[in-house]
């Protein structure tokens, strides 16, 4: 498949670029800052630069994908306008990329139980924006899975996962959640679903097949 990632230089992504590659995937990697292009090249993913951000229309460079991931977003220390045109907008003018440009498979990474308000000001915008992101997706007609992992960890990945519609809170290497999300883009069960993710007991094939179940 060819791979559109918005959000190209996350950390997750940053993981998610040599599973994908190594699988014989075409990635493209959208970034802001051309800086960071040679680390996308490094991981096996071609670099698009693309304000997210900032351009209306990001149809040309999501290009003729054959699947995309949503994987951008505001980042810690930014404030309650960026958690909008960020993690909402970004992810709905992805959206109109993947109509325009018939596009009909879109996985999200969301974030546990973004319904529920908590923390801070910031981040009570920030899960406000998780929220209509998602319901926006969920309603767009597409090809969606949503993946909603709870609390990130730079741990080494251990290739085993609790994942279902709802979860108790738990955390979850970014590595592992990369590693589900490639395992959706291959896997047809995760075709209309949206489910927590935390670190558990379960092969990951395991539990995305598992969701062709429900």
């Amino acid at each position: 498949m060819n791979i559109t990632i918005a959000g190209g230089h996350g950390q997750i992504a940053m993981h998610l670029h040599p599973i994908l590659t190594s699988a014989g995937h075409k990635v493209n990697g959208l970034i802001r800052n051309p800086d960071h292009a040679e680390e996308l090249e490094k991981a096996g993913a071609s670099p698009v630069i693309c304000d997210l951000e900032n351009e209306s229309d990001i149809s040309a460079k999501v290009g003729k994908a054959d699947a995309v991931v949503f994987a951008a977003g505001a980042g810690p220390g930014s404030g309650a306008k960026r958690k909008w045109t960020m993690d909402r907008d970004g992810a709905l003018k992805l959206m109109e990329a993947c109509k325009k440009n018939g596009i009909h498979r879109y996985v999200m990474i969301s974030a546990m139980k973004v319904e529920e308000p908590r923390g801070n000001e910031v981040f009570q915008e920030y899960l406000k924006a998780k929220s209509e992101a998602d319901a926006a997706l969920r309603n767009s007609g597409l090809d969606f899975t949503i993946v909603r992992p709870g609390r990130l960890t730079d741990e080494a990945p251990t290739g085993l996962v609790s994942l279902a519609y709802d979860l108790p809170r738990g955390e979850i290497p970014r590595a592992d959640v990369a590693a589900v999300v490639a395992e959706c883009l291959e896997n047809s069960a995760s075709i209309g679903k949206q489910f927590d993710l935390t670190s558990g007991s379960t092969p990951i094939n395991e539990a995305v097949s598992a969701l062709g179940d429900g």
